[in-house]
């Protein structure tokens, strides 16, 4: 009778309560409004640290020194092979140096300055026999200046060369010190969430991008600039042939003392 009744009170009870289980933990969601929406290179630019700021400026600013270079140095070619080809043509069919020193006339360039040096010589060796020994001497003095002339048309171009190999590890720099910030402030955000780290690795990764634009236009420009001055040496020298032409034949003919009272004029 009681074994029935104990069996009975369990059976109304209803099973045992199962422990209540914790709700599970999600990680905190950010809302739509909450992601950034812009990720243009000038946001990014406006985002970034100030040493990374400075950084890219710095790139900028030397992208800008490379096209005005290339944009100098261009006409300064341009100009100075012309007014060479030009006097080269013009003198080539004269018969004495007096004769091609009247045809260009006080015109300001590298042919002038060779003709020049090349009077200066005969008038310094007036008294010399010796036609080997004058020769020799003019020849000196014709490719030093030819050497001047290089020198002086290569200037501004090693800016060039600076620039073409400095630029991607200065770039490289401003990117290491962004993603250093960035992953300072992935852990006080104690969050992993693309959406909060994406935004400064890019503007870090921006660094790279400006140094890379400043460095792969100046390394080819610096490279024409090489071919291009490359040949205007060769021009320069030569006119230095042409003049040690007009010089041998003066001295040949025995004339180089006469003409070169016309020469100075």
């Amino acid at each position: 009778m009681l074994a029935a009744s104990a069996v009975f009170a369990q059976e109304s009870a209803g099973p045992p309560a199962s422990p209540v289980s914790p709700p599970p933990t999600t990680l905190p969601v950010i809302g739509s409004g909450q992601l950034p929406r812009d990720l243009s290179p000038w946001s990014m630019f406006v985002s970034a640290d100030i040493l990374v700021q400075s950084v890219i400026v710095g790139l900028v600013f030397a992208s800008l020194v490379t096209w005005t270079v290339w944009l100098a140095k261009n006409l300064e070619l341009f100009v100075a092979m012309r007014k060479l080809r030009r006097g080269l043509a013009a003198i080539g069919g004269e018969r004495s140096l007096a004769d091609a020193s009247a045809r260009i006339g006080p015109r300001r360039g590298i042919l002038s300055a060779l003709i020049d040096a090349a009077v200066v010589e005969l008038r310094l060796s007036a008294d010399i026999s010796d036609k080997s020994g004058i020769k020799e001497r003019i020849a000196t003095r014709l490719a030093r200046l030819e050497v001047a002339a290089g020198r002086e048309m290569n200037r501004g171009t090693g800016m060039l060369a600076t620039i073409g190999a400095t630029a991607p590890f200065v770039g490289l720099f401003g990117t290491v010190w962004g993603i250093m910030n960035s992953f300072i402030g992935i852990s006080k955000a104690q969050t992993t969430n693309l959406a909060v780290v994406a935004p400064g690795i890019a503007e870090a990764l921006l660094a790279t991008a400006v140094g890379l634009f400043a460095a792969v236009p100046a390394v080819i420009i610096y490279n024409q600039f090489a071919r291009s001055i490359a040949r205007y040496r060769a021009l320069v020298g030569d006119a230095g042939a042409e003049v040690q032409r007009l010089v041998s034949r003066d001295l040949d003919r025995g004339r180089a003392h006469v003409e070169l009272a016309r020469a100075a004029e």
